[in-house]
């Protein structure tokens, strides 16, 4: 059985005819050459699309917290513990009175679609006083 062999070997400058040759000998392939470059950018440059949580504060132009969609991202981490369907999900969400960004009702794809930022926050929300606050309350019901 042939397993393939991978290495990443960082350059500082071009391979030489002979530097191919060496490597061909020992029995690589050249697969891929993959290329880089620093270009200005202005420090204040903000994400064009604000994930899920955040806002951009006006006078700073930085990220901030969104107070109202953050716990909208508590209340969807709360509904898929509890090992709800993205149904019954967006149906309990929308009967709290939450909206999407849009401003419109929580849909079961719009539920999905949130799983990746979710994953991205969830370390943070499980280890906030808030979250075990929630958690200790939900076990006492």
């Amino acid at each position: 059985m042939k397993k393939t062999e991978r290495v990443r070997q960082l350059v500082s400058a071009p391979p030489t005819d002979e530097d191919l040759k060496h490597q061909t000998e020992k029995g690589w392939k050249l697969v891929a050459i993959e290329w880089e470059r620093e270009v200005e950018t202005s420090e204040s440059q903000l994400p064009s699309q604000v994930p899920f949580g955040l806002r951009i504060e006006p006078e700073t132009q930085s990220l901030e917290e969104n107070p109202e969609e953050r716990e909208i991202l508590v209340q969807l981490m709360e509904l898929l513990v509890q090992e709800g369907s993205y149904a019954r999900i967006a149906d309990e969400i929308n009967r709290r009175g939450y909206r999407t960004r849009q401003g419109t009702r929580w849909t079961p794809i719009s539920v999905f679609e949130m799983l990746p930022r979710l994953i991205e926050v969830g370390p943070y929300l499980f280890r906030s006083s808030e979250w075990e606050k929630r958690r200790q309350h939900s076990v006492a019901r």
